[in-house]
């Protein structure tokens, strides 16, 4: 893991960073709906969970793309890492309550799948909120309600303006003729990125999952 500092002289949204972070400081959220028909089917097929799948998907769209990889030093300086890991939530029935874990970004899906099934089995059933694995500072975040479709979802955050990873809200999907929609609300730092650059990320997030397959 590397963080790779960010000269501001040479950045080319140089003026929007310093707009929204000094003169305006402004964080976002955008919420769309997704066409889950086709990636529910395959997974289906195979019988392989959602949230999981959907987590790696998330995943590959961010690492993807700097501007979602971003954050401050312990100075405040600007920066962007290298990899970023997903941090999400499993949810515990009998206390109603929830616990946050952390999975290894791979590109490979049959690997982070197996990776993850393994940190739920070693860490799923951990009373705590927080995961009792070593915490990273590259991370970003995942968390899922699926027992609500939403049309908006907005996070509050004190002292959100430092906070530069962006975070991801699954709601419930829910059928509409033939298809299968899903509600995910992304909330991230104007500074960071633009509308632009959310629409992107989503726009890639639904063309990964309209082409999704399972590797034999």
């Amino acid at each position: 893991m590397e963080f790779h500092r960010i000269d501001l002289e040479q950045y080319p949204r140089k003026e929007h960073y310093r707009h929204y972070r000094q003169a305006v400081p402004c964080t976002y959220s955008m919420t769309v709906t997704l066409d889950m028909t086709h990636m529910l089917q395959k997974i289906k097929e195979k019988g392989v969970p959602f949230y999981p799948v959907i987590i790696y998907g998330i995943s590959r769209v961010v690492n993807a793309h700097q501007e979602f990889r971003m954050a401050l030093d312990e100075l405040g300086r600007l920066g962007y890492y290298d990899v970023v890991h997903p941090n999400y939530t499993i949810f515990h029935p009998k206390t109603e309550t929830f616990s946050s874990l952390w999975t290894p970004y791979q590109e490979n899906l049959s690997a982070f799948l197996r990776q993850y099934q393994e940190n739920l089995v070693r860490y799923g059933d951990q009373p705590t909120a927080f995961s009792p694995m070593p915490d990273i500072p590259n991370q970003f975040f995942i968390s899922c309600i699926p027992w609500v479709s939403f049309t908006e979802f907005h996070l509050n955050i004190q002292h959100g303006y430092n906070h530069f990873a962006p975070i991801f809200t699954i709601g419930k999907y829910q059928r509409s003729g033939e298809k299968i929609l899903l509600p995910l609300a992304v909330q991230v730092h104007h500074a960071a990125c633009d509308g632009f650059h959310t629409a992107r990320l989503t726009n890639e997030l639904q063309a990964w999952a309209d082409y999704f397959s399972l590797p034999e």
